[in-house]
């Protein structure tokens, strides 16, 4: 069986060519004209020599031309290495460096950066910087003007064949750049279609960033079949609720943040989002209290899906949403999951263990890293650095990130605990909690809130809330910090080791 997918949308602009494709802001295309234009692309990038295994960068944000450029790269054999704009330029120079990326594709707001960094880039990069609006250094819709728009012949690609490298930090630390193959991305289109059943008439709204691992969960199978599938430049609640409304869209995925700001928004109406079939949360845990609220409001619609980049996933499908709701659901076709001890045996059912997971949609590796590939990848077993447990019939329920656990005086302070007590509080539209330096305990837990309007509560009515709910005196607070907002990755979610930075600076200092 041969599992690529360089060829996927010449499939359609042959087989749907009037059915639409893309929308982006107010720009429909069919699958007739985005394929002629992920031709011109690719004999664009052809003409400028890239070809198969050269990685192809891209920062930019959602756009036509990053959807373009994410379908053009494979129909070469390269392999697309897609970067945020939010870089810093020291990050972005890094990035380059370590992927050695041959080609460079940008927006003009990006070029003072780039030509901040030029010096350090390797000369084909230099080279190969194209602009998707401005002329310099090179034009890229003149270049696309100026190219073939036939079909290019099958690309010597297999399955085995990189197609992408995903640099994450998740919440935690330095950027890794995680390999995805073809037949990675081939079980994402596979697996995802059925979990959350698409068809060719499924309409799919994408408004978080499209360099998130986590857009390729519906993306991938959006295209896989032929379906319809619309972006935004970024996330606003009220013009996702319009969109919703306007298209009959019936696959979203969100983060927390983004479910959060649209049961917030003025907007907000269950009607409008009839058309919805699967609302899909993905990139932190959603907090029980905005579950529990999103499933009275959109009934038979919530999937929740716990997942790294690395490739191990499980889902909550929306038949158990409600009577399933604390859990993250159960391994995808073709995974399996166990719940391991630190001294490497399995865990009974409800004890607390590391997750670790196998299955089609792994990693290969983390690129030029075999000490930490050698450190998550485990005899084909990947080990997330996640803690959980599993009930009687199979369920997994998250407990926290073996990194966030507090260790308050010798005992072990889940954050998630106290954040799901917090969230509770009306005024309460985020939290987040993590330890700080105490002289006596270690550790002690504070929380990072975010009120729902600026005069909802104080940060000591909080923290008495909290601290008369909590299962246990070492998971009291020991203050309550109101934000104006959270910092939020590229993908969304709340950094919390932003939040924490501060409190361990100053220790250090």
């Amino acid at each position: 069986m041969l599992l690529r997918l360089d060829q996927l949308v010449q499939r359609h602009a042959r087989y749907r060519p009037s059915a639409p494709a893309v929308t982006f802001e107010e720009t429909t295309v069919d699958w007739r004209t985005f394929g002629a234009r992920i031709n011109r692309v690719a004999n664009m990038l052809a003409s400028l020599g890239v070809a198969k295994g050269d990685k192809v960068a891209t920062v930019l944000a959602n756009s036509m031309e990053l959807l373009e450029v994410y379908f053009a790269v494979p129909t070469l054999g390269a392999v697309l290495v897609p970067l945020s704009p939010l870089l810093m330029p020291s990050g972005l120079a890094s990035l380059l460096r370590d992927s050695e990326a041959k080609c460079l594709v940008t927006q003009r707001s990006m070029m003072p950066a780039v030509r901040e960094i030029s010096a350090e880039l390797p000369p084909l990069v230099r080279e190969r910087i194209l602009v998707t609006d401005d002329a310099e250094p090179l034009d890229y819709h003149r270049l696309c003007a100026t190219a073939s728009d036939a079909p290019r012949p099958f690309a010597d690609v297999g399955e085995d064949d990189l197609y992408n490298i995903m640099y994450t930090s998740g919440t935690t630390g330095l950027p890794k750049g995680i390999i995805h193959l073809h037949f990675t991305r081939s079980m994402y289109s596979l697996i995802f279609s059925a979990a959350f059943r698409f068809t060719p008439e499924s309409v799919t709204l994408h408004t978080g960033a499209l360099i998130f691992n986590g857009a390729f969960v519906t993306l991938m199978p959006t295209f896989f079949n032929g379906a319809h599938f619309i972006t935004h430049r970024q996330f606003d609640a009220a013009r996702a609720i319009e969109a919703i409304e306007r298209y009959r869209v019936t696959h979203m995925m969100v983060v927390p943040t983004q479910i959060i700001a649209m049961l917030a928004s003025a907007a907000f109406s269950p009607d409008r989002l009839a058309s919805l079939e699967c609302l899909l949360s993905l990139g932190a845990p959603l907090l029980q209290e905005h579950k529990d609220r999103l499933t009275a409001l959109l009934p038979g619609r919530f999937h929740e899906l716990y997942g790294l980049t690395e490739g191990f996933i499980t889902i909550l499908d929306r038949t158990e949403a409600v009577r399933k709701s604390r859990s993250v659901g159960v391994p995808t076709h073709f995974n399996e999951l166990r719940i391991v001890r630190e001294d490497g045996t399995d865990a009974l059912p409800r004890e607390v263990g590391e997750i670790v997971g196998r299955g089609p949609m792994l990693m290969k590796e983390y690129y030029k890293r075999p000490d930490l590939t050698a450190q998550a990848l485990r005899d084909g077993w990947l080990y997330t650095g996640d803690m959980g447990y599993v009930d009687e019939e199979g369920y997994l329920y998250l407990v926290d990130r073996k990194k966030d656990m507090i260790d308050s005086g010798g005992v072990k302070v889940y954050p998630r605990d106290v954040e799901e007590v917090a969230a509770r509080h009306p005024a309460v539209r985020e939290v987040a909690v993590f330890g700080i330096p105490d002289e006596k305990w270690g550790e002690t837990p504070i929380a990072a809130v975010v009120l729902v309007s600026p005069e909802a509560a104080t940060a000591d009515e909080l923290r008495e809330w909290i601290n008369v709910r909590v299962q246990a005196r070492y998971q009291r607070v020991s203050r309550v910090v109101i934000h104006e907002d959270f910092p939020l990755s590229p993908a969304g979610k709340t950094l919390k080791r932003e939040l924490r930075r501060p409190y361990w600076e100053t220790r250090k200092t």
